[in-house]
């Protein structure tokens, strides 16, 4: 029942008795972000002899979880899948291994399919702070950050955009107070993983058992701010001339942190899908949405409707014009998204009730 992982030194397997105490059992999951509240979620399997770890790796139909007494490799069937980050209650007692459960997702970083479906995609879950990895050596393409905003705000997450390779140019200061603009509520933190420049502000954020992911795209350089926060040495490549990265990460993985606490390596997103934002939406353009709440009409679509308060802003400068182009497009795509699964919902519905009233003319009811 033994697996590779990066959780294999910490956590040599052996298995767990049932009779373990839950302060031995629960020792080692503190740093991964264990606490009271997920004692008391799992305490009705505790009684069934269950044991419970986080989701370090998901495979085809398997996963890494890291127990308090190793690393099992379990099966898991049909239904909500686990993901990187999730709870999962195991019995290490039986062969083979399975995922009984998984305990409640306090957050969870979704994107949409890139296929289109009206599905969403859960990259990680139990999140406390998402990092969006912003490379300094091109110019940052301020409609994506709004982007990643979006979707690390609808999460339940903090984010934080973190603006790397400080190193390679003068006029870092600058572009973070661009780049801040288009983050109303996060903290942008310019960091070289070559000089160590803000390397201590993103281990301090990590402490105390929580949980960080790394969001991207390809070249960002989150595997060498993965290697400078882990103190591993995990694989990286050379950004390309043309300024987009080589694929480095394949899958999304649990790393341990030294201080405490987990990091989420995530391959680099060549495009990420908004699912079900609107709450996301609102925390990004929050300065859009206060300017909103003085428009005369409240179903403004801040286009031509007289009395707006986002189209005087942009005409006095207050709000700049190409922050409301973007927080139009995203609302339009987050409105698209959404009508797809209200259909898919309709479309369920409508074919249980054909299947119910098919039955009925099957088996009408006895006449009285």
């Amino acid at each position: 029942m033994n697996t590779e992982s990066t959780f294999g030194s910490a956590f040599p397997f052996s298995n767990v008795s049932t009779a373990s105490t839950a302060s031995t059992v629960f020792a080692g999951l503190t740093a991964l972000g264990w606490d009271a509240d997920r004692d008391a979620e799992f305490a009705p399997y505790a009684e069934r002899g269950l044991t419970v770890g986080r989701v370090s790796r998901v495979d085809r139909a398997t996963c890494d979880v890291v127990t308090g007494a190793g690393v099992l490799r379990a099966a898991y069937g049909p239904g909500e899948p686990p993901c990187t980050g999730d709870w999962a209650v195991v019995d290490p007692a039986r062969e083979p291994v399975a995922v009984h459960a998984l305990l409640d997702r306090r957050t969870a970083l979704t994107r949409s399919f890139a296929s289109g479906a009206s599905l969403g995609q859960v990259l990680a879950a139990n999140v406390d702070t998402v990092l969006i990895v912003v490379p300094l050596d091109v110019e940052p393409n301020l409609g994506r950050v709004e982007r990643l905003l979006t979707v690390a705000w609808d999460s339940g997450a903090q984010p934080v955009v973190v603006l790397t390779k400080a190193d390679t140019v003068d006029d870092a200061d600058e572009v973070r107070a661009d780049v801040e603009t288009a983050a109303p509520g996060a903290d942008v933190v310019v960091v070289s993983a070559v000089t160590g420049e803000g390397v201590d502000v993103l281990s301090a954020i990590a402490g105390g058992g929580r949980t960080l992911a790394l969001i991207g795209t390809s070249g960002a350089g989150k595997s060498t701010l993965a290697n400078a926060l882990t103190g591993a040495d995990l694989a990286t490549n050379e950004t390309r001339q043309d300024g987009k990265g080589r694929h480095t990460t394949t899958w999304r993985e649990l790393l341990p942190l030294p201080g405490g606490g987990v990091l989420v390596d995530t391959p680099g997103l060549r495009g990420i899908g908004l699912f079900d934002v609107n709450d996301g939406l609102e925390l990004a353009f929050a300065d859009v949405e206060a300017l909103a709440e003085h428009c005369r009409f409240t179903d403004c679509g801040h286009d031509t409707e007289p009395g707006c308060a986002v189209q005087t802003a942009v005409e006095t400068g207050e709000l700049p014009y190409r922050r409301l182009e973007s927080y139009r497009k995203l609302r339009r795509e987050a409105d698209w998204i959404a009508s797809r699964t209200d259909y898919r919902l309709r479309a369920e519905r409508s074919r249980q009730w054909k299947v119910i009233h098919k039955e009925m003319r099957r088996n009408p009811s006895p006449k009285k």
